[in-house]
């Protein structure tokens, strides 16, 4: 066998463990549920060839059990959709979503603050950074604790406020979703985007500013002019990835705190996929479900693409 082959075979054994592991783990799941998204499983029983009718379930729309409405002198039958807690907690899911364009300028803000070379720098950064990698769990819980109607520390410093009647963050319809997004954004400025950010910032060469102050430019000129246009990749990337996670994301906050509730409004399709499928045993419909959100963030992602890509380009 000649050295050529060796280094070849020596390759494909070292790749031979994360390739099997790849196939097991990610392929064969993936494949598996697509082919469940067109079956009926109930996890006791074979599964059951039912074609689109999971999809025409949850996207489809039918005549309202209403009576038709005549509008100038046309009749009007209202549809209803077959499956409204899909797009209720579709809505949900982008609500929450809101947060990401806060927490990433909050983020921004936050590295150009700790790029400054200031006593210390190094200690605020770790202390900035050092929530995003404490258990995800316990922290929910803590953060449950500090939203507690009766004994939370929030609503105990509302109360010496002088708020009479503090909000019931979430037991509350009108407040739940503020609360989850309040706490992403207070566990998410100063994690893994501060980071990034604070790293394309060290990237940007300091003879640009030298120069815009030579020129007289103020403090916000040379952001736009100089630091915007050059960390917009790293914008880009983060706005990308946190658009996708914020599709997939929302399960641990409504498992841990909220259960769902109240009355769904916390309900993500992340938390709609797992009570689907391991509370009332519907993998077919679940599955479903999946594939379909995974069409939402292909489109979301490839235009997000396609136009923040050409801005990207443009600076």
């Amino acid at each position: 066998m000649t050295d050529r082959r060796k280094e070849i075979l020596t390759a494909y054994v070292f790749l031979a463990p994360n390739f099997i592991g790849f196939i097991v783990f990610t392929s064969a799941p993936v494949l598996a549920s697509l082919y469940l998204a067109f079956t009926r499983w109930d996890l006791f029983h074979a599964p059951r060839w039912v074609g689109m009718q999971n999809f025409v379930s949850l996207l489809g729309f039918s005549p309202s059990a209403d009576e038709s409405t005549s509008i100038l002198g046309l009749t009007r039958v209202p549809y209803a959709p077959n499956d409204p807690f899909f797009w209720q907690y579709l809505y949900n899911t982008a609500y929450l979503m809101m947060a990401i364009p806060v927490t990433l300028f909050a983020s921004l803000m936050l590295a150009i603050a700790l790029n400054q070379k200031i006593r210390g720098v190094v200690v605020y950064r770790t202390l900035f950074f050092l929530p995003s990698i404490t258990a995800g769990v316990a922290v929910l819980i803590l953060w449950k604790w500090l939203y507690n109607t009766d004994i939370g520390l929030i609503n105990s410093i509302l109360t010496q406020l002088g708020v009479a009647h503090p909000p019931d963050w979430l037991g509350s319809s009108t407040w739940a979703k503020p609360a989850l997004m309040l706490m992403g954004f207070v566990m998410g400025v100063g994690g893994s985007s501060m980071i990034l950010y604070l790293a394309a910032l060290q990237g940007v060469p300091r003879e640009l500013y030298e120069a815009a102050q030579i020129d007289g430019a103020s403090g916000r000129q040379q952001f736009l002019t100089i630091t915007w246009p050059l960390i917009a990749p790293t914008t880009f990337f983060l706005a990308i990835m946190s658009v996708i996670g914020g599709f997939q994301g929302g399960f641990m906050q409504a498992y841990v705190m909220t259960g769902g509730g109240p009355a769904g409004s916390t309900t993500t399709l992340e938390y709609y996929i797992y009570n689907k499928a391991f509370a009332v045993f519907n993998m077919g419909y679940a599955s479903a479900i999946a594939w379909v959100l995974f069409v939402v963030i292909l489109i979301v992602s490839l235009a997000t693409w396609k136009y923040g890509g050409r801005a990207v380009q443009y600076h």
